[in-house]
């Protein structure tokens, strides 16, 4: 009889759209099935938003299985039909990494091809700082490890990537293996016993920094999906802290440790669509979407796929590394440098160093002939 109604999940139309749980009784966060007509077909018939932590989902054909004396007609013999069981959720086990593994492996000392690009752009002092903050770890072949710590200190798992420490972008060729690996993936398959995870460990992640929510209780939170660019923005803007999702998929239960934080996102260029909606269903938060990538960013940005790390890199660098072109002289043997060095020296390739002056507008500082 169930096949008279086709039902779905009631779409989002604002809070009221959104109930109380009868698992884990958390208020707007109960999504209930209804028919083509909207009328719903029972309180209890529908799924917690609540995946991790809560994980209710009693179906339609749940419904109709444990029921089937239910006819279509059933609003009107509602309170004959008993309300099924809930059953009492079980709290899964939170597995974590001992924190011997992530100390053995944040080193400031010791560069990842990562903080070996994070170093040439803000400066060995600021990159050990930010390795100690993030409890950024290396690997023996210098790949970076990006530590999820949460608010309790607790190492869920740390994620493995590989960087170009000359351009600081991700490794991406299908030629080379282990692009991205996570720690508890090689701890499951370790030959020594005391590294080894049980086979039943399961993955909670959280969110790339969230450990610093405690340490900095009154600061802002920015929130990005990369940890690279989170780490980079951290440099420029201190004021926030940064924290990453990990990707777009991850815009889910994690995010409700931000409760009671000012929050702005910066997604990618080509998220910001899709963070704006997922967002905007994100109950209980107060996070803003910044649209700046969105305004500001060219074709060229959009095909590159920029985020605001990239950003902030090309202000850093226009800021720091002034070049005057060639150009500004007609002819770069008349560059007033080059005429110095001329006087000083005698070299058989002037002209070549006479281009080399002008390009790089070099000056002569303390030097005399001796």
């Amino acid at each position: 009889m169930s096949d008279a109604h086709t039902y779905c999940l009631q779409p989002y139309k604002g809070p009221w759209s959104r109930f109380t749980c009868p698992a884990c009784g958390d208020k707007h966060c109960f999504s209930l099935y209804v028919d083509e007509n909207g009328d719903y077909l029972d309180e209890v018939v529908g799924r917690c938003n609540h995946e991790s932590s809560c994980g209710y989902h009693y179906t339609p054909k749940q419904f109709f299985a444990d029921y089937p004396t239910a006819r279509p007609d059933w609003k009107d013999n509602f309170f004959r039909i008993p309300q099924p069981t809930i059953k009492t959720t079980v709290k899964k086990q939170l597995w974590t990494i001992g924190a011997d593994i992530v100390k053995s492996s944040v080193n400031p000392a010791i560069d990842s091809d990562f903080t070996a690009f994070l170093t040439g752009l803000i400066g060995r002092e600021n990159t050990g700082k930010l390795v100690k903050e993030y409890l950024i770890g290396v690997t023996k072949s210098k790949d970076v490890i990006f530590y999820q710590i949460d608010t309790e200190g607790r190492c869920r798992t740390g994620k493995i990537m590989k960087y170009y420490r000359q351009s600081g972008h991700r490794v991406k060729d299908e030629k080379i293996g282990g692009k991205i690996t996570w720690v508890h993936s090689i701890l499951k398959q370790s030959a020594d016993p005391l590294l080894r995870l049980p086979d039943r460990w399961e993955l909670t992640q959280c969110l790339f920094g969230e450990h610093l929510l405690k340490r900095y209780p009154f600061k802002p939170v920015a929130l990005v999906e990369s940890e690279k660019t989170a780490v980079i923005c951290s440099s420029f803007w201190p004021e926030y802290i940064w924290l990453a999702t990990g990707g777009k998929s991850q815009l889910n239960d994690r995010l409700q440790v931000l409760k009671g934080r000012k929050v702005v996102a910066f997604p990618d260029v080509d998220g910001f669509s899709e963070w704006k909606e997922k967002l905007s269903q994100i109950r209980g938060l107060d996070i803003v979407v910044s649209d700046v990538l969105e305004k500001s960013a060219s074709s060229e940005d959009r095909a590159n796929h920029v985020d605001i790390a990239d950003l902030l890199i090309r202000q850093h660098r226009k800021e720091h590394i002034p070049i005057t072109p060639v150009e500004q002289y007609e002819d770069p043997r008349m560059h007033p440098t080059f005429l110095k060095l001329k006087k000083l020296v005698s070299m058989g390739n002037m002209e070549e160093l006479a281009y080399l002056v002008a390009g790089l507008d070099l000056e002569v500082d303390g030097w005399r002939r001796g």
